[in-house]
C-alpha cells in the first residue's frame, strides 16, 4: 500500500471494473427473490430496485459527508482519533476531486446499495416495502458512511497502524466489514424486530420447511454475483490498497478459489447431513465464500484462499441450521450467516494469514468494533425506526402475500398460487 496517487491507467481500469460490479447487486436481488415465497417475488425485486435507488440518494445527499476524509478528530491518550468525516453536501466537490477520489465515491455508492439488499432478503415475506426503504435511507445516510469512514476515509480504524503500530491498520479492501458484516447485523436486527413468518415455528414441533420457490433464480444469481465480485474485489484492491496490476490476477484467482472451496465444502456437509446436497444451502455457501474473499482476496495466497473458503462452506449450513432450530431465527435467505458470519470470518482470516502479529490485532479491533459498537447501534436505531414505520406487514397482508397486498398483483398471474393450510 502507498499514499501516492493512482496513475491514470489504474484509474481507467478501476472505472471499467466498477461498471461490472453492479452484477453482484443483481445476483443478490435474484437470490433474495428466489429464496422467498412465490407470492412475494415481485415485491422482492421491486423492493431491490427501490432500495438501490434510495440508498444511493441518501448517500449522495448526506452519507457522503460522513464517509469523506477529514472531519472530526479527537485526541485520546495523546493520539488523534478520527470518528466521522467532513465532506460536502450533495457531493458538492465531486467534479473538482481527483479521479481516484471520484472512483472511491462511486465504489461507496454501489456498496451502500448492496448493504441495503442484505437485510431486505432476511425480512422476506413479511417486511413491508416502506420499511425496507426506510432502513435503506438510514443505512445510506448514516450507518454505512460511518464505518466506511473508519476504514476507508482515514478514520480511527485505518489509523491503528500509525497510532499503535498495528500493521497497516484495519484492512478491508472490498467491504467485508462495512458492507457484509454490517449488512448481516442489520439482517439480524430486522429478524429480531419483525419475528418469524407465520407458522414457521409451530408450538408443537420443529421449524416448518419453507423451500425456495425458484431454485434457478437462486443459482443464476450466484453466477451473476461471481462476475460482480471479481470486479468488486479487484476494484477495491486498486482503490483502497493501491494494488499493482500484477496483483489483480491473484485477487481474481483467490475470489474464485474461496467461492469454489466454500461451495464444495457445503455440498459435502449437506450430503453427509441430509443424504443429498441441498441447493439453497449450497447457494448460501457459495455466497459466504465470496463474502470472505472481500476481506482477504488481495492479501493471501491461493492455498490460503481455498482453505478460508472451505471453512466458510463448512460453518454455513451448520450455522443456518443452528439459528433456525436452536434459536428460532427465521432468515429465509441465510443473510445473517453468509454475509454477517462470512464477513467476520474473512476479516479474521485476513489478519490470521497476514505477515506480522500487529495486523492480526488490527483486524481483531475492527471485528470488535463491528460487534461491540455497531450491533447495538443498528438494533437500537432500527427498533426506534419501527415505532414510526412499522416493519412487519399485518396478518392479512401476510396471508395474501406481499405481491397482492403491496403491489396489487402477483409475480406469476398465470399460475394458481395455493394457500397455506395454516391460514385456513
Amino acid at each position: 500500500m502507498t499514499d501516492q496517487p493512482l496513475p491514470d491507467t489504474l484509474c481507467a481500469l478501476a472505472a471499467g471494473l466498477l461498471v461490472l460490479a453492479p452484477l453482484a447487486i443483481a445476483g443478490l436481488a435474484l437470490i433474495n427473490a428466489g429464496l422467498g415465497r412465490s407470492r412475494s417475488a415481485a415485491q422482492s425485486l421491486v423492493g431491490s430496485l427501490a432500495i438501490f435507488s434510495v440508498a444511493v440518494i441518501a448517500f449522495a445527499v448526506l452519507g457522503s459527508v460522513f464517509a469523506a476524509p477529514g472531519g472530526a478528530t479527537f485526541s485520546v491518550a495523546g493520539k488523534p482519533w478520527n470518528w466521522i468525516g467532513g465532506g460536502h453536501w450533495l457531493m458538492g466537490n465531486f467534479a473538482g476531486a481527483a479521479p481516484e477520489r471520484q472512483l472511491q465515491i462511486l465504489f461507496e455508492c454501489l456498496a451502500v446499495a448492496l448493504v441495503g439488499l442484505i437485510p431486505w432478503g432476511a425480512g422476506a415475506d413479511r417486511l413491508r416495502l416502506a420499511a425496507g426503504i426506510a432502513v435503506a435511507v438510514l443505512t445510506g445516510a448514516f450507518l454505512f458512511p460511518l464505518f466506511a469512514h473508519w476504514e476507508w476515509g482515514g478514520g480511527w480504524l485505518a489509523s491503528l497502524g500509525v497510532n499503535f503500530g498495528l500493521g497497516a491498520g484495519f484492512v478491508d479492501a472490498a467491504g467485508a466489514a462495512s458492507i457484509h458484516a454490517i449488512g448481516g447485523l442489520s439482517a439480524l436486527a430486522i429478524v429480531w424486530i419483525t419475528g418469524p413468518r407465520k407458522s414457521k415455528f409451530p408450538r408443537e414441533g420443529l421449524a416448518t420447511a419453507m423451500p425456495a420457490h425458484h431454485g434457478p433464480f437462486v443459482l443464476f444469481g450466484c453466477l451473476l454475483a461471481l462476475v460482480g465480485w471479481l470486479a468488486w474485489n479487484a476494484a477495491g484492491a486498486i482503490l483502497w490498497l493501491h494494488a499493482a496490476p500484477s496483483a489483480l490476477a491473484l485477487t481474481a484467482l483467490n475470489t474464485l478459489l474461496a467461492a469454489a472451496g466454500a461451495l464444495m465444502a457445503t455440498l459435502v456437509v449437506t450430503r453427509l447431513r441430509f443424504g443429498k446436497p441441498d441447493a439453497s444451502l449450497c447457494a448460501n455457501g457459495w455466497m459466504a465464500g465470496l463474502v470472505t474473499s472481500s476481506a482477504c482476496a488481495a492479501l493471501v495466497s491461493p492455498g490460503e484462499a481455498l482453505f478460508i473458503g472451505a471453512v466458510a462452506g463448512v460453518f454455513t449450513p451448520l450455522l443456518v441450521e443452528l439459528m433456525e432450530l436452536a434459536l428460532s431465527i427465521d432468515d429465509p435467505t441465510g443473510a445473517i450467516t453468509a454475509h454477517g458470519a462470512g464477513g467476520l470470518w474473512g476479516l479474521f482470516a485476513a489478519g490470521l494469514f497476514a505477515a506480522g502479529r500487529g495486523q492480526f490485532l488490527a483486524q481483531l479491533v475492527g471485528i470488535a468494533a463491528v460487534l461491540g459498537l455497531f450491533l447495538p447501534l443498528v438494533y437500537g436505531l432500527f427498533a426506534l425506526l419501527n415505532r414510526f414505520v412499522a416493519f412487519r406487514v399485518d396478518p392479512d397482508g401476510e396471508r395474501l402475500g406481499m405481491d397482492l397486498h403491496e403491489l396489487g398483483g402477483g409475480a406469476y398471474p398465470e399460475f394458481v398460487i395455493h394457500r397455506d393450510d395454516s391460514y385456513r
